[in-house]
């Protein structure tokens, strides 16, 4: 007897259809997006299907990731890193691809830049926050009058290269590190990207290390100078926690199946 395909099955639950604009109400509620200041164009970026029954994910937008979604059966594509960033762009070249393989597939693109680093609950800074079992939160990473990233505690010390390997089993990326401090983690700031800038807050706040994604040339000689451990673990890679975090809670919420499109940049 052949095997029966999951459609060819009586028992197999209809697919479950959310509504575009409440999904995506809900999202703009969830995320609060309209608190955040932010060079990226937050929320409903290009609009297409008016149902979703199946949401992909990724961190980057690209011709490879929207067609990667429209290829998976998705309806919407979930972002940190949209395709609007403040200024207008011309539809030509590369962005005009991108945006036809989106329109041709009736794909809608939502994109949570910001308000996905600082979400307290799918955050990319309070999933590491998380995984790293870090203890007695506060904020930190300074963004616009607010703080997008998550200060802590180790549950006991460890050293840095220790540290900085379990970093590296987190992410899958071999971490960069630069021993400015202490040889000793305990205190730490953790804000994902590009999160070089707050070596000076963490000494004010008295840590001993920052956990961020990309190393800035300008930044070099900050973490030597303040006496601050800086562990560069990826742009990407710290990144990745947030949208899958997100389209799991999407999952739970709405009963919408996702697939989280892995294509690291390396950076």
């Amino acid at each position: 007897m052949p095997a029966m395909t999951l459609s060819e099955s009586a028992a197999a639950p209809a697919p479950r259809e959310v509504r575009r604009d409440e999904l995506v109400n809900w999202l703009n509620d969830y995320l609060q997006i309209s608190a955040f200041k932010d060079p990226s164009l937050n929320g409903l970026q290009i609009e297409g299907s008016e149902t979703v029954r199946r949401l992909a994910a990724s961190v980057d937008t690209s011709a490879r990731t929207l067609q990667d979604a429209a290829d998976s059966g998705a309806d919407m594509l979930l972002v940190h890193h949209g395709l609007f960033w403040g200024q207008p762009l011309a539809v030509t070249g590369p962005h005009a691809r991108r945006l036809q393989i989106a329109l041709s597939a009736g794909l809608n693109l939502y994109a949570a830049h910001i308000p996905l680093d600082a979400h307290p609950e799918v955050g990319n800074n309070a999933m590491i926050a998380r995984a790293l079992t870090l203890q007695n939160l506060e904020p930190f990473g300074e963004w616009a009058g607010g703080k997008i990233g998550l200060a802590g505690e180790l549950p006991f010390p460890q050293s840095l290269q220790d540290f900085a390997d379990r970093v590296q089993k987190l992410t899958g990326e071999i971490c960069l590190v630069h021993g400015g401090g202490s040889p000793q983690v305990r205190r730490l700031g953790v804000l994902s990207g590009s999160g070089a800038g707050s070596i000076p807050e963490a000494a004010a706040m008295g840590l001993d290390t920052v956990l961020t994604g990309e190393p800035e040339h300008k930044h070099f000689h900050d973490g030597f100078e303040y006496g601050v451990n800086v562990v560069y673990a990826g742009h990407y890679e710290t990144e990745v926690f947030g949208v899958r975090a997100l389209a799991a809670r999407i999952e739970d919420e709405f009963g919408l199946p996702w697939q989280f499109l892995h294509h690291p940049s390396g950076l």
